[in-house]
């Protein structure tokens, strides 16, 4: 939700750009979703087959002795109980801890508030997706007061959340589902605030702690802090800071076992896609200096391009999320791109248990990996389908390895995990 923030919560929805709504009291069945509604609603065991999860949870490595840390605005009224309902449904364990701060203080809900209403349902969507792919891990959830929309609002009390959670060690991979267009930021007090965050990513890097950040859900088009959208291709803050992962999104089609057919690029037009392009402000960084060819490095113009990889993030190839805050309580089908990039960090939580300590900075790994072909066709789905551009706008189209808008593609995971747990020199 670009204008609002958030990278997913009310831009990711399906059909008339409502939340599509399952009526009965068990959760959603994806034949069913395929029948009744005419899109997937995939469960966790069918994401898990999809991307090829399910041998590494079933050899243990489900995250054990890490913690997810969530950052986002107001939260959600209760993210526990409806994380267990989710986990009881779908068979998952609970998580072995699982805690909520408040430090810069609580806004009282209002449900007939529809931003706070979509941070609420964001709040969820991160919850439960990062538990899903890393069951062993511990959640931290930080919420702020504060709504973060476009520029500079929202962000500060953002990197206080952040600073906190380091100065505390709640956890060592951090989920970021929200950002704020680039071009929003081009302010003194917009380049004050990117360059704070850098100097605190610098930082906790150097601690082993890992970013990820969703590319966005607008496609190449973002908006300027009125709501209108820039004549040009843009991305966002702060999927574009080199010291961050930038997720994209993909539609994945799946059978419904969750056997692996194919991928898209996720984009539906009318303003909803995958974000990705290049900064305007960030230069290009080492690893895509060193691992990408020579026409990426003309196309970028010497910036940083984004996304770095990518995940499912249609709406009509969904995951369902509890929610028991709305009028008509139970599961909604949600999409976008920050829907990736937790479920990424519930992918680090398992390589840094199988690795034995904190994977930390990633984007050199995964460059490395990228741009060895015998390795890359094992760890990636490459996605050569598509583009994230938008009408009168212009922006991006896939093509073999890494492109401005799936990055090197989406995890196979049994074979990606056990490189980046032990990277290749």
């Amino acid at each position: 939700m670009q204008s609002h923030g958030v990278s997913g919560a009310l831009m990711h929805i399906a059909r008339g750009r409502h939340l599509v709504h399952w009526r009965l009291k068990t959760p959603p069945v994806d034949e069913d979703c395929r029948t009744q509604m005419q899109l997937s609603c995939y469960s966790p065991n069918e994401i898990r087959t999809a991307y090829g999860l399910n041998s590494l949870l079933n050899a243990g490595f489900i995250g054990a002795g890490q913690t997810i840390v969530v950052i986002d605005s107001f939260g959600s009224p209760n993210p526990l109980k409806d994380l267990k309902r989710f986990d009881a449904d779908y068979g998952l364990p609970d998580p072995p801890s699982f805690q909520v701060f408040h430090p810069l203080g609580t806004a009282k809900f209002d449900q007939n508030n529809s931003d706070m209403v979509g941070w609420e349902q964001e709040t969820n969507l991160d919850v439960q997706w990062a538990h899903a792919l890393a069951p062993g891990a511990g959640i931290v959830l930080l919420t702020s007061p504060v709504s973060e929309t476009q520029g500079v609002q929202g962000l500060p009390e953002f990197l206080k959340l952040e600073e906190y959670a380091l100065d505390h060690h709640l956890g060592n991979i951090f989920s970021q589902s929200w950002g704020a267009t680039e071009e929003t930021l081009f302010t003194p007090e917009g380049k004050k605030v990117m360059q704070d965050f850098d100097d605190f990513y610098r930082k906790a890097t150097m601690q082993h702690v890992t970013f990820l950040a969703s590319a966005g859900d607008s496609g190449s088009a973002n908006p300027d802090v009125n709501g209108n959208n820039y004549p040009f291709p843009t991305v966002g803050f702060p999927a574009d800071s080199p010291w961050v992962t930038a997720i994209g999104g993909t539609s994945l089609y799946a059978d419904t076992s969750g056997n692996y057919q194919r991928e898209t690029v996720w984009n539906e037009g009318a303003g909803s896609a995958t974000g990705g392009g290049y900064s305007k402000i960030y230069r290009e960084p080492f690893f895509q200096r060193q691992h990408l060819s020579p026409l990426l490095s003309g196309q970028s113009h010497g910036y940083r391009g984004i996304p770095d990889v990518s995940f499912n993030g249609d709406p009509t190839t969904s995951v369902p999320v509890y929610l028991s805050f709305m009028p008509d309580p139970g599961y909604y089908m949600f999409g976008g791109t920050s829907a990736g990039a937790p479920q990424w960090a519930g992918l680090i939580a398992d390589a840094n248990q199988m690795a034995g300590h904190s994977l930390g900075y990633l984007n050199d790994t995964l460059y490395k990996i990228g741009s060895n072909p015998t390795l890359a066709s094992q760890a990636f789905n490459d996605i050569t389908v598509g583009d994230n551009k938008q009408d009168k706008i212009g922006g991006y189209s896939a093509g073999p390895g890494w492109d401005a808008v799936t990055g090197w593609g989406t995890p196979k995971a049994g074979f990606l995990v056990p490189l980046l747990a032990q990277p290749p020199q």
